[in-house]
C-alpha cells in the first residue's frame, strides 16, 4: 500500500444540499460538511443507515451530483467546481460500480461490447480495444469464451466481474464500490470481495467502499467513516472503530453485527435504537443523532458536536463521549 503524503483525494466541508418538492422549498442537507482523505491503495468505507448520505457524498465526487459548497481535490487538483469538459477528463481517472450489475448492463449489449465500451467513447483503436478486452478478462478472473456472451447467460457473480471490469477500462485510480455485493447470493459474496481486494494489490487502486453490511467493511476497509443524517458521527482506522468505538450510534451499528458464536450471540447485549431518522428537510439545531441517542445531555440538543480524536486511530462528534477542548487548547475527558 501507498505511503504517500499527499493524498489521492481531499474532501474538505463538503456539502450536497437540494431543494424540496414541499410548498417552503425547503433546503435538503443530504450532506453537510464532510472530510475525509482518501490515499492511493486504500481504502475508506462510508456506513450508516439508508439516507445518511453516503452515496450522496459519493456521487459528487465522481460528478453524478453538484456540491453546493465544499473541496474535493483529486491528485492535487480542485475538481468540485470543474467545468462538465473539464471533468470529462477525469472520466479516465475515477470508475463507479454500482449494486445491481443487472440493472448496470444493456442486456442487448455481449461482455466484450460492454466492457469495451469506454475505450470506444476514447476513440482507442480496434486493435488495442481487443488487447484491453482480453487483459481484462483475465484480470476478472472470466474464460476468453465469455466476451460473446449477453448478460442473461452469465450468473449474478458473473455479471459484476463484467461490471468489474469495464469500471477497469481506462486505467483508473479511484473505484467507487457502491454496495458491490449487496445484490449477490451469500455464496458470491466473498469471491467478489477477494477478486476486489487481489485488484487493489496488483494495481494500487484507491477505494471509495459504500456499504451497510459492517461485517464487510471489516474485513475490506482500512478506514471507516460512520455517517449520520449528512454528516460524520466518527472516523478512524477500521480496527481502532471495530475495537473502541466512542460514538452512540457506531456501537448500535456494530452491536447489530451477528457473531458467529452462537453462544456469545445469546449473551450479546443489542443496543437498540428507537425513533426514526430525522428529516433532512428539518435537521435538528444541535448534535444530529440527539433524538434517538441512549447518553443524551441537555446541551446536546443545542450545540452541534465537531469531530475530535477520541483515540488511537479515532476521532468522534459526540459532546458526551468525546474530549472537548478548551481555550487553551487541551483536551478534557
Amino acid at each position: 500500500m501507498s505511503n504517500t503524503t499527499v493524498p489521492l483525494l481531499r474532501v474538505r466541508d463538503l456539502k450536497v444540499h437540494f431543494t424540496g418538492r414541499d410548498a417552503q422549498r425547503s433546503t435538503i442537507k443530504a450532506v453537510d460538511g464532510v472530510s475525509f482523505d482518501l490515499a492511493a491503495g486504500r481504502t475508506l468505507a462510508l456506513v450508516g443507515e439508508s439516507g445518511c448520505g453516503k452515496s450522496t457524498t459519493a456521487y459528487a465526487i465522481v460528478g453524478l451530483e453538484s456540491a453546493t459548497s465544499g473541496s474535493i481535490e483529486f491528485a492535487g487538483q480542485e475538481i468540485s467546481r470543474l467545468a462538465p469538459k473539464a471533468r470529462q477528463a477525469l472520466a479516465t481517472e475515477m470508475a463507479i460500480v454500482f449494486q445491481d450489475p443487472t440493472a448496470a448492463l444493456d442486456p442487448k449489449m455481449t461482455v466484450a461490447d460492454s466492457i469495451l465500451e469506454p475505450l470506444a467513447i476514447q476513440g482507442r483503436t480496434q486493435a488495442e480495444q481487443r488487447r484491453r478486452l482480453s487483459e481484462l478478462l483475465d484480470r476478472v478472473g472470466l474464460p476468453a469464451a465469455y466476451a460473446t456472451r449477453t448478460p442473461n447467460a452469465l450468473s449474478g457473480g458473473q455479471k459484476q466481474r463484467v461490471v468489474i471490469a469495464r469500471a477497469l477500462a481506462l486505467s483508473p485510480k479511484l473505484l467507487v464500490l457502491d454496495e458491490p455485493v449487496s445484490a449477490l447470493d451469500v455464496s458470491i459474496r466473498s469471491q467478489i470481495l477477494n477478486l476486489l481486494m487481489e485488484l487493489q494489490q496488483a494495481l494500487g487502486l484507491a477505494y471509495l467502499f459504500i456499504s451497510h453490511d459492517l461485517s464487510v467493511v471489516r474485513h475490506v476497509a482500512d478506514e471507516t467513516m460512520v455517517m449520520y443524517l449528512g454528516s460524520v458521527a466518527e472516523r478512524g482506522d477500521t480496527d481502532a472503530l471495530f475495537s473502541a468505538a466512542r460514538h452512540p450510534y457506531t456501537q448500535a451499528l456494530l452491536s447489530a453485527i451477528p457473531l458467529p458464536d452462537p453462544v456469545a450471540q445469546r449473551k450479546r447485549e443489542k443496543i437498540i435504537l428507537t425513533g426514526d431518522l430525522p428529516s433532512p428537510l428539518a435537521p435538528p439545531p444541535g448534535c444530529p443523532f440527539a433524538s434517538r441517542c441512549p447518553i443524551r445531555i441537555d446541551s446536546c440538543e443545542l450545540s452541534r458536536p465537531v469531530l475530535t480524536v477520541s483515540g488511537p486511530g479515532l476521532s468522534t462528534a459526540c459532546l458526551v463521549r468525546a474530549p472537548r477542548v478548551d481555550a487553551t487548547g487541551a483536551t478534557t475527558a
